[in-house]
């Protein structure tokens, strides 16, 4: 799908971007932890499912299914920094786990959206309208007071976390510059992303001594069959996750994007208090979610509104010219 302008931009479009994204990201967390489950090497994990993106594009290319082009060398230049920042977001939030337990590593993940909204800033996209700064604000706080009670103190492990948002911050707007600048086109995007992280990600099982003991437990496991099919099932949604991660962010915004991904994790979690069980719910979990919430539901509201009326877009969401 090519990069529309901005009078062809629905936002229907906009919305089905967002609800795509937001419900195959919320997907995408269950099965990778069933896969994790029996197969714990995620970065081995990571590689085969960027390396099937890769393929899988160059397969519809060449008969004909999708419109991309073929690799351009200027092209991957520019976007190198795109799957640098990706990767690098993956590989600190990865040794962030190691020290910062999982509901204060997803309440700094979702300090993104307010890291985007400054950069946006920063980066000479106007200051944003009053109810994106406050709804903003209101998801960031929500995201804080419902980790409260989980809050635990490791300086190196906030270190690698607050180092992933920031490259995840930088990944998001580079990717929504690069698509709107240059006229790639969603599916142009991923394969570049995917394409040009095979060679960091061979580099990182290797030197994490993932491989090649992670080749030699895959090979093992394809003889169960519930394995094959989580694994199968992994490895699609981890395309079809990509896809709707560039296609929310280039017809919406990085911040929409991000919006999308902190209510992904507020389902995701209370989905979690009912699949997976043994966790106890606190009041103050409870009042963090909600406020989270309704901020996120707020900015989503106000930026459909804008679209439906066409307002001239100056702030920190607006569409790429």
């Amino acid at each position: 799908m090519e990069t529309s302008t901005d009078a062809e931009i629905s936002p229907f479009l906009g919305l089905f971007a967002a609800l795509s994204y937001g419900v195959s990201s919320m997907a995408m967390v269950f099965i990778n932890k069933a896969v994790i489950m029996q197969y714990a090497h995620s970065m081995t994990l990571l590689t085969l499912q960027q390396l099937a993106t890769a393929l899988l594009i160059q397969a519809g290319r060449k008969m004909g299914y999708t419109k991309s082009k073929a690799i351009d060398l200027m092209t991957a230049k520019k976007l190198l920094p795109v799957s640098l920042f990706y990767n690098a977001n993956v590989a600190f939030a990865l040794a962030s786990l190691k020290g910062v337990n999982i509901p204060m590593y997803i309440a700094i993940k979702r300090l993104t959206p307010l890291a985007v909204l400054v950069a946006g800033f920063f980066s000479g996209k106007g200051k944003p309208t009053t109810q994106v700064t406050v709804s903003v604000l209101l998801t960031a706080t929500g995201c804080v007071i419902a980790a409260l009670g989980d809050f635990s103190f490791d300086l190196f492990g906030y270190s690698m976390a607050l180092t992933s948002v920031f490259f995840q911050t930088m990944y998001l707007v580079l990717v929504e510059k690069s698509g709107a600048e240059d006229g790639l086109s969603s599916v142009e995007i991923m394969f570049y992303n995917s394409f040009l992280s095979l060679p960091f990600l061979v580099f990182l099982i290797i030197v994490t001594g993932e491989f090649p003991g992670s080749l030699s437990l895959l090979f093992s496991k394809s003889n169960s069959f519930s394995f094959l099919v989580i694994l199968i099932l992994s490895l699609v949604m981890g395309i079809i996750l990509n896809f709707t991660m560039f296609l929310c962010t280039l017809v919406n915004s990085a911040l929409t994007t991000t919006i999308v991904g902190v209510l992904k994790g507020v389902g995701s979690t209370t989905l979690g208090f009912v699949v997976l069980g043994g966790v106890q719910v606190h009041a103050l979990n409870v009042t963090g979610l909600l406020i989270n919430t309704a901020g996120g539901v707020w900015y989503s509201y106000a930026k459909y509104q804008q679209k439906k009326k066409k307002l001239p877009k100056s702030d920190v969401e607006a569409y790429r010219k």
